[in-house]
């Protein structure tokens, strides 16, 4: 699979809210931004299980994302689900130029 580099636009390093789960629209899907100190995380949008915005949900106390429908956690470098039911939760690489945020997506499949 092939990954190209997005810049994110409307919100850049320092206008990222910290500790906040960010829904950014991205090549037609849905992405979160996360700012936990100076790193920056990116993921999807939806939960893995039930398609719940992470967006509405939150950061527990070790700073795992909670899904706001069942409560499932996930780690934001990495995605696994760290409450045990088995889910992974897509990641992508996150690069700051500039104080402008781009991630690493799959290109669109064109014929």
């Amino acid at each position: 699979m092939v990954y190209e580099w997005h810049k994110i636009e409307g919100v850049d390093t320092e206008s990222l809210p910290p500790e906040k789960i960010t829904e950014m629209y991205v090549l037609e899907k849905y992405v979160a931004l996360l700012k936990k100190g100076t790193t920056i995380y990116a993921f999807a949008g939806t939960c893995p299980h039930s398609g719940a915005k992470l967006c509405e949900g939150w950061l527990d106390v070790q700073g795992r994302v909670v899904c706001p429908l069942h409560k499932y956690r996930f780690d934001p470098a990495n995605g696994h689900n760290t409450s045990g039911e088995g889910y992974k939760l897509r990641t992508y690489k996150v690069m700051i130029q500039d104080n402008h945020i781009y991630i690493s997506l799959p290109a669109p499949i064109t014929e």
